[in-house]
C-alpha cells in the first residue's frame, strides 16, 4: 500500500476510533482494531494530537461551505430564506454520526476542537444573522451600538434547536424524523417571528 493510501486508511479508521470512544480512546488500541503497528501510526501521524488536527480539519473544516457567510449577507434574498437556506445545507452537511459524536467527545474531553468550530459559527453566522435582522428591523448599526449578549444569545438559541436534533439521533439514539426539511423552516420562522418583537427592546442606544 502507498504511503498517501496508508495515511488515508489511518485517517479513516480514526474518524470511526473517536467516534465510538472519544479522544481518550489510544492510538495503541486504534492500531489493533486496523491490524497495523502501533509505530505504523506514529510514521504518518508525529503524535496523537497531530492526527486529532486531521480528523477536525476531515470532519469539520472541510464540510464547511465558504458561501454561508456571503449567503446570511445577501440582501436579495430575505433573511427567513436565508437562514433556512443556511440551516437546510448545514443539516445536510453535519447530521451524520463521526461529526456529531466527535464534536460532544471533544467539547467533554476539553479538546479545543468544538470550541474553535463555534468561533467559526459565531464570527460567520451567528453575529451577522444579528446585523442583518437589525436591518430589516432598521435598528442601529453594530458600529453605532455593539452586540448585546442577549441577542446573540438568541441567535445561539436557533442553532441549538436545530442541531440538537443531531443530539437526539447520534448520542441519545432517540427517535427524530427522516425528514427535516420543514421541520428546519418551521425552527427559522417560529425564531424569527419572536425574535423581531424582542429585537427593538434589546437594541438600545446607550
Amino acid at each position: 500500500m502507498r504511503a498517501a493510501e496508508r495515511e488515508r486508511l489511518i485517517l479513516d479508521e480514526a474518524i470511526k476510533f473517536f467516534a465510538e470512544h472519544g479522544f481518550g480512546g489510544q492510538t495503541r488500541e486504534l492500531a489493533k482494531r486496523m491490524g497495523i503497528t502501533h509505530s505504523a501510526i506514529y510514521r504518518h501521524f508525529p503524535s496523537k494530537e497531530a492526527l486529532i488536527e486531521r480528523v477536525y480539519e476531515e470532519i469539520y473544516l472541510s464540510r464547511w461551505s465558504p458561501s454561508w457567510a456571503g449567503l446570511i449577507q445577501d440582501r436579495k434574498q430575505p433573511l427567513q430564506a436565508r437562514l433556512s437556506q443556511f440551516y437546510l445545507e448545514y443539516v445536510q452537511q453535519v447530521f451524520e454520526y463521526n461529526w456529531v459524536r466527535i464534536f460532544v467527545f471533544s467539547g467533554m474531553k476539553s479538546f479545543d476542537i468544538t470550541k474553535r468550530y463555534l468561533q467559526i459559527v459565531r464570527e460567520q453566522i451567528i453575529e451577522p444573522a444579528c446585523c442583518e435582522l437589525r436591518h430589516d428591523l432598521k435598528l442601529p448599526t453594530r458600529d453605532k451600538v455593539p452586540l448585546s449578549e442577549r441577542e446573540v444569545e438568541m441567535f445561539w438559541g436557533l442553532h441549538g434547536r436545530i442541531f440538537y436534533m443531531a443530539i437526539r439521533r447520534f448520542v441519545y439514539e432517540t427517535p427524530t424524523p427522516d425528514q427535516l426539511d420543514d421541520i428546519v423552516r418551521d425552527a427559522v420562522r417560529v425564531f424569527l417571528d419572536g425574535a423581531r418583537g424582542l429585537m427593538p427592546e434589546l437594541v438600545k442606544p446607550r
